[in-house]
């Protein structure tokens, strides 16, 4: 697949997800299924409180983990959010570093981030702003953020190293890294590797796991540690969906569906910028 057709691809699938004010439906599996937003959320680790502390449409249900609850926020804190969406997890973080800090959220989605912009009016949240622009290429001073966080985008991107290296520009010397995102444990199904539903499904994009480490290292981070891990077969995220339904679109065999299914994890992976750089 060349890198602009993904592109191209992910950007449509996001306008389609803002516009439909939720999951983007049966035909796309991964981290968009037909369970409502709320019950993904539940299932990957937000809280009641953090669910209803959030402006309405802010939570489309595309995340694989809770960024914010692991990212030790603190008053004043300047945030960037990568892929930030609807602007879940930067409500969220504008809660934690509150009036004296800011959170910036960038999407490459002109729907996503009209939709965030809405959102923010709605709540009076003055301390986030959402800036159009690509993760490769960041909208943001350089050493300018104190903690850069993530949510299950990285792996839409066709450079992740490149969007590691802008991580680490944008943060001053010492700043963290915090992210939640698709891995693979072992390599997929070529049907599934090449598939553009899947890719913009959060699925074929994925490295696998020592690669994605290696190549935060490998921009210049450290003290890279998954702090969490688990498991992220495809059905979980919609557990009542029949087979049909999660193939519906993709001409996908159900044998690689499954096998895709097994190889996928969801992991949490805090980092650093070393303190004197």
């Amino acid at each position: 697949m060349d890198s602009e057709e993904i592109k191209s691809a992910v950007r449509q699938h996001y306008a389609r997800a803002a516009a439909g004010g939720g999951c983007c439906g049966p035909a796309t599996p991964g981290c968009c299924g037909t369970s409502a937003p709320a019950q993904i959320s539940r299932a990957v680790g937000y809280s009641e409180a953090e669910l209803a502390a959030v402006p309405d449409g802010a939570n489309l249900g595309l995340g694989c983990g809770n960024p914010v609850a692991l990212a030790a926020l603190r008053e004043g804190d300047v945030v960037v959010d990568l892929g930030s969406g609807g602007g879940f997890d930067c409500f969220l973080a504008a809660r934690r570093v509150g009036a004296s800090g800011r959170v910036i959220g960038v999407d490459m989605t002109p729907e996503m981030i009209a939709k965030a912009r809405g959102n923010a009016a709605r709540d009076g949240a003055e301390n986030v702003e959402f800036r159009l622009g690509e993760i490769e290429y960041l909208p943001v001073a350089d050493a300018s953020a104190d903690m850069v966080i993530s949510n299950c985008v990285i792996n839409l991107s066709t450079d992740k190293g490149q969007v590691f290296r802008e991580a680490l520009r944008v943060l001053k010397p010492g700043g963290r890294l915090m992210v939640s995102d698709l891995v693979l444990l072992r390599p997929l199904p070529d049907s599934v590797r090449r598939s553009v539903e899947m890719y913009a499904g959060c699925i074929s994009g994925a490295m696998l796991e020592a690669d994605y480490l290696a190549a935060m290292r490998t921009a210049g981070f450290v003290d890279v540690t998954v702090v969490a891990s688990s498991t992220y077969p495809i059905d979980t995220i919609n557990p009542d969906a029949s087979e049909g339904a999660l193939l519906a679109g993709t001409g996908i065999p159900a044998e690689d569906l499954r096998a895709a299914a097994d190889a996928v994890a969801s992991v949490k992976v805090s980092a650093s910028k070393p303190a004197a750089q």
